[in-house]
């Protein structure tokens, strides 16, 4: 009788530390395929980034009736102006075009994945196609209003027709 529950114990203490392993095998496999389902944020490049507000000068205490002209003035400077786009002349053979790889694409200082980084432009955004290579695997780009110009991988921007 004390060797049958021996046997009933090695048993039961087998099953019970296959049943531990597969589980805990089974959890930690599941924290680890859902964390790799998320999107990764969005980089932000130093082109996105909004530009610094100076702080207002305090001034004195006004009366109601200057406080409502205050107010109707702030509201004005506050509404967002609507510049007209400048029209920069493109060289020959260039053409405007917009990023369409979903993280944005990196600016390179020659037409190789090894070379030196030299900004970053995101998605969406526009760009001058201003040459491509002989293979046709990278495109020489310029960013309209900083003149910044590098390479990025050719297949990442759509033609924008004008």
């Amino acid at each position: 009788m004390n060797r049958l529950s021996g046997v009933f114990q090695f048993l039961l203490g087998f099953f019970l530390g296959i049943f531990l392993l597969v589980g805990g095998t089974a959890s930690l496999a599941y924290v680890v395929f859902s964390r790799m389902s998320a999107n990764p944020e969005k980089p932000t490049f130093a082109e996105e980034k909004p530009p610094e507000t100076t702080a207002k000068a305090e001034s004195k205490p006004a009366t109601q009736a200057e406080t409502k002209t205050e107010s109707v003035e702030e509201v004005a400077a506050t509404e967002p102006v609507i510049e007209e786009e400048e029209t920069e002349e493109l060289p020959d053979g260039a053409y405007r075009a917009k990023v369409t790889w979903s993280t944005g694409l990196s600016l390179r200082s020659q037409p190789a994945s090894d070379a030196d980084r030299v900004g970053g432009v995101g998605y969406d955004a526009e760009l001058i196609i201003l040459k491509t290579t002989a293979d046709g695997d990278w495109q020489q780009v310029r960013l309209p209003r900083s003149q910044q110009q590098g390479w990025v991988k050719a297949g990442n921007v759509q033609k924008i027709e004008e």
